[in-house]
């Protein structure tokens, strides 16, 4: 079915490798249409414009079949490989040589574009985003580099989660000192990435030291076992699943940086890595929308729709239907309204972003409540409307092969139910009422 855009849109150190072990996505096959446009676009368009035109191809070929992959709720392998072939995941690195990288607010924008066509297959692409960035917001620049470039060359897709140890939340991962590096063991679940990433991203506990380190894990390693999650509501296809680790070896250089413990010792900068993730999710939840709504318009337009007609009658033409103009109406007008906060939160990350190291907490306050709104507004925008879609449609997608209009409805509600909407309005509250600060630490 046609599916309206909704795009709006350094080398590493000698001597500091990244690139231990066998699993790689560099050997695929080609042929996908990102991957066409890719090559003849790098040397005549500007990054945001390539990348624009690679992740419009790219959702083009995913909401082909979207609908039946997702009644599949098979591990997304062959999604990550077109991921993998449009060259995507390198979006975030910095140019040089043979690469084209593009900022925060053009990879949001690709994660819109892609979740608008499969909502799962945007969630695994906005984790990679931020997991690719860990050793900038916990590391050195040189970490950054190396994982950086490794990921860009080796075309890896990354899966994972850092988050600080907690007392209490369980055994997680560890990482013992041997041998002049580390041994990590333990188990933990992760939302995406999981089952299909090149290199698994992970906080882990130092048994030394206490503190929560990040460490780069290849997941092909025999210490390495991998397990999907169980079947879900929705999301269905974002690689989520748990890792076990059995003495799994981690060299030093493979350590991408520390996640401070306590808020007074945590630079500013490194505080944004929740908020760029919870932003990028945010993308992913309006691109949701915005593909539901595109599709409806499509399926009204062929004249599939339970719109209340006046008089038990039918117009010659389903535009012509005032209650269906004024459904539209009222959904587009909260898309759009959606988008407007959506961006103003999205160009103070991406400042906040540019700004590393001297960006103040003042500053940091500032965004982590700009995103804070964008993600109570968007939240209620996407369930809102992929709710009204289906009574719209009048279940013109339950059937096989149609629309699958549910999925977008379960989608919406699975990648929006890990968070209170109540929570973050309070939060907004008290820091236009009181002056007050969200709580400065990475877990945001």
């Amino acid at each position: 079915m046609p599916r309206h855009s909704a795009v709006r849109i350094g080398p590493a150190p000698t001597g500091f490798s990244l690139e231990r072990g066998t699993g790689t996505g560099a050997e695929r096959p080609a042929g996908r249409p990102g991957d066409r446009v890719a090559e003849r676009a790098a040397e005549r368009f500007p990054d945001d414009e390539l990348w624009a035109r690679v992740a419009h191809e790219v959702a083009d070929d995913l909401a082909v079949d979207a609908s039946a992959r997702d009644r599949a709720g098979e591990p997304p392998f062959d999604e990550a490989g077109r991921l993998r072939e449009s060259g995507l995941p390198a979006l975030l690195t910095p140019p040089g040589p043979g690469r084209h990288g593009a900022g925060w607010r053009a990879a949001c924008a690709v994660i819109r574009e892609i979740a608008a066509a499969d909502g799962s297959i945007g969630e695994l692409l906005a984790h990679h985003y931020v997991l690719a960035w860990s050793a900038r917001f916990f590391g050195t620049p040189e970490s950054a580099a190396a994982l950086e470039s490794a990921t860009a060359r080796r075309r890896w897709l990354l899966g994972g989660g850092v988050e600080p140890f907690e007392p209490g939340a369980g055994p997680g991962l560890t990482l013992t000192p041997a041998d002049g590096g580390f041994v990590l063991n333990g188990r933990r679940s992760f939302a995406a990435g999981v089952t299909v990433a090149d290199r698994l991203v992970v906080g882990a506990r130092s048994a030394e030291t206490g503190e929560s380190l990040v460490a780069l894990v290849d997941p092909a390693h025999p210490g390495v076992s991998t397990e999907r999650a169980p079947e879900r509501l929705g999301q269905r296809l974002t690689g989520a699943g748990s890792a076990g680790f059995d003495d799994v070896p981690v060299d030093r250089d493979q350590l991408l940086g520390v996640v401070p413990r306590d808020e007074h010792d945590a630079p500013a900068h490194a505080t944004l890595a929740p908020l760029a993730l919870q932003l990028a999710l945010v993308h992913v939840g309006l691109g949701i929308a915005e593909g539901a709504l595109a599709e409806a318009r499509d399926v009204s337009r062929a004249g599939w729709s339970a719109a209340p007609w006046r008089d038990g009658g039918r117009p010659e033409r389903p535009g012509e239907d005032p209650y269906l103009l004024l459904a539209y109406g009222e959904l587009a007008t909260a898309a759009h309204a959606a988008a407007a906060v959506l961006e103003r939160a999205t160009e103070a990350l991406e400042r906040g972003l540019l700004a590393g190291p001297d960006l103040g907490v003042d500053e940091r306050a500032d965004i982590a409540v700009l995103v804070a709104a964008a993600e109570a507004v968007t939240s209620r925008a996407a369930v809102h409307i992929t709710t009204r879609v289906l009574e719209l449609t009048d279940g013109s997608g339950s059937f096989p092969g149609g629309p699958g209009f549910d999925r977008f409805w379960r989608n919406a509600r699975v990648l929006t139910a890990h968070g209170s909407p109540a929570h973050r309005l309070r939060d907004i509250g008290d820091h236009y009422l009181n002056g007050a600060h969200p709580r400065l630490t990475p877990r945001g």
